[in-house]
């Protein structure tokens, strides 16, 4: 029986256990979107698990939602993620950059160019965002242009070769929670007649021309991808077609081979085990608010090749040995899960730490 201490190859890396840390916005970046200084500390004290998916990190001016997020399109952004990336493999870690546009889900008080945010169709999410002053109702964002759409593809694929520069051992695209990507996908956030509406054909194909041009940009063993079926967060609603679009999705992206793709669950136990069947690569699985007791059940059961685990990675530096020797695990502090400084982002302690307190 294969365990979540096993080892697995992904893409262009082997793997030392099958446990993932998922992507978790942090909020620590600098205004200018460089990592802060204390990134690199935070993910190399977490470098044990197979593989670190980094927070959602924006792939050009137009891509940033939330208040403090790093980007990965300026030297600067480089220069800041090689820090990381280099902390991480002198640990032995494994690091994939996670490329996310925000699309609707922005504010022009957090952007570069205090600009709305943009989206399929110029349809508001009914929401609030944080900025420095506050929170502050989100605008109705501009409808992307074919022009547009094709310019946020060539930004997603420049994005990765940076990632790329900066050391990464990869890119996932973030697919998921109701940004840029399903946001096509969702009839409530999408109301094009071009293209890229209408049909599911139409809605999938912006994400397989930014998955391609990533792909060829970087290599398809270089490129993954996060997926959350049936979210329903912040306006989006994928409609009764939802689980056939994540059906025909997951068929076409299997022709690319790309290194593995990335599930958040949510609930649809058939529509997850026809992805299963229809994916021929590592498929991660992320089921959030799993009990402890369920980890490595299924990696165990075949259903995923690794697991993906955030707020209790997010609370304790040492996961995979606090799982291996079965010992009790730090609560998180939900207080600084967000912006802040050292306190409840790069303070939890070890393990040692904590018996010898």
């Amino acid at each position: 029986m294969t365990t979540v201490f096993d080892s697995v190859v992904l893409g262009r890396n082997t793997l030392p256990n099958r446990l993932v840390m998922a992507p978790m916005t942090r909020s620590r970046a600098q205004q200018d979107g460089t990592p802060g200084d204390l990134a690199a500390t935070y993910y190399a004290q977490r470098a044990g698990v197979g593989l670190i998916v980094s927070e959602g990190t924006q792939p050009s001016d137009n891509g940033q939602g939330y208040i403090n997020t790093p980007g990965i399109y300026t030297d600067a952004h480089v220069t800041g993620w090689k820090r990381v990336t280099d902390a991480v493999h002198a640990k032995g870690g494994h690091i994939f950059i996670q490329l996310m546009h925000a699309g609707r889900m922005s504010h022009p008080d957090n952007t570069p160019h205090h600009r709305p945010g943009v989206a399929p169709s110029a349809i508001a999410p009914g929401t609030g965002m944080f900025t420095a002053q506050g929170m502050k109702d989100i605008p109705v964002p501009q409808a992307l242009s074919l022009e547009a759409i094709e310019q946020t593809v060539k930004d997603f694929a420049f994005a990765a070769r940076r990632a790329i520069e900066a050391g990464a051992d990869g890119v996932e695209i973030h697919g998921a929670n109701a940004y840029l990507i399903q946001q096509f996908f969702a009839p409530s956030a999408n109301t094009r007649t071009d293209a890229y509406g209408g049909s599911i054909e139409n809605r999938t194909r912006f994400a397989l021309e930014v998955a391609k041009a990533i792909a060829e940009e970087i290599g398809a063993d270089r490129t993954a991808i996060r997926l959350s079926p049936g979210t329903t967060m912040w306006g989006i609603d994928e409609g009764p077609e939802g689980p056939d679009l994540y059906r025909h999705l997951v068929k076409e992206l299997d022709k690319l081979n790309l290194a593995y793709v990335h599930v958040m669950h949510q609930g649809n136990e058939p529509l997850l085990a026809d992805i299963r069947k229809l994916w021929s690569g590592k498929l991660i699985l992320n089921r959030p608010g799993r009990p402890r007791d369920q980890i490595g059940a299924d990696v165990a059961s075949g259903l995923a090749d690794l697991e993906a685990y955030g707020v209790m990675v997010l609370a304790n530096p040492d996961f995979v040995q606090r799982l291996e020797t079965h010992a009790p695990m730090n609560e998180p502090h939900r207080e600084g899960f967000f912006g802040g400084t050292d306190k409840f982002y790069t303070d939890y302690p070890t393990l040692p730490e904590t018996q010898g307190a």
